[in-house]
This record gives structure tokens, C-alpha cells and sequence, in this order.
């Protein structure tokens, strides 16, 4: 089977889309690198390396020293695909992503966009 091809672009390419988005809706870069980082646990310097050596996405979530368990709690429809029911696990982290920056975009507060 072959791996989809989200896996193997660089997480750095996909980032400034990220960034634009909340931003078009009156978010900031902060609030993105934030979520990326509750999600992954990596540091803002982990985060920027990683951004640095252009690491791809399943290396990105596979090397994240922490996924917040809080993150199960994510619900909703990505892409027309249910982010909880979504069996891959890289799939499901980087759908987990899209979902928050979803989120974010649509002006939802940052305490319920983190699951606090």
C-alpha cells in the first residue's frame, strides 16, 4: 500500500498555509505555533528546527516528543472524513491539525480549541 503523499511533503511547506488562514480570519502565527505545539509537545525552538530541516509530516509527528492525549478529544468533520473515526494514526494526527487551525479560523476560543 502506498503511503498518501501528505507523508512525504515537508511539514515547512504546508505551515504558511496554516499561518495564512488564521490570519485572513484575524488569528496570528502565536496562536498557530501554540496549537502545534499543544498538539506535538515540541518546544518553539523543537518546532522551529523541525521547520529548519524541512522534516516531513509523518517525521514531524512521529518524532513529537509528546502528542497531548487531550487530543482524543477532538471531534468533527475534516475533509468530509470524521477525525475520530480515521483508523491511519499519522493521518489521524495531521487530520487532528487541520481540524484546530479549522477551529481557529472560524474565530472558536483558543481554551476550547485546546480542550481546556
Amino acid at each position: 500500500m502506498t503511503k498518501h503523499k501528505i507523508y512525504t511533503m515537508s511539514f515547512a511547506s504546508v505551515y504558511p498555509h496554516y499561518v495564512t488562514k488564521a490570519e485572513r480570519k484575524g488569528s496570528t502565527k502565536a496562536e498557530v505555533d501554540e496549537i502545534i505545539r499543544w498538539l506535538t509537545g515540541y518546544s518553539q525552538n523543537e518546532f522551529e528546527t523541525q521547520l529548519e530541516k524541512k522534516t516531513d509530516f509523518e517525521t514531524f509527528f512521529i518524532e513529537a516528543p509528546q502528542m497531548n492525549p487531550s487530543r482524543k478529544l477532538i471531534k468533527g468533520v475534516v475533509c468530509g472524513v470524521r477525525v475520530e473515526n480515521i483508523e491511519e494514526p499519522t493521518m489521524q494526527e495531521i487530520r487532528y491539525l487541520d481540524k484546530m487551525i479549522d477551529e481557529l479560523a472560524k474565530g472558536k476560543a483558543m481554551e476550547k480549541i485546546l480542550r481546556k
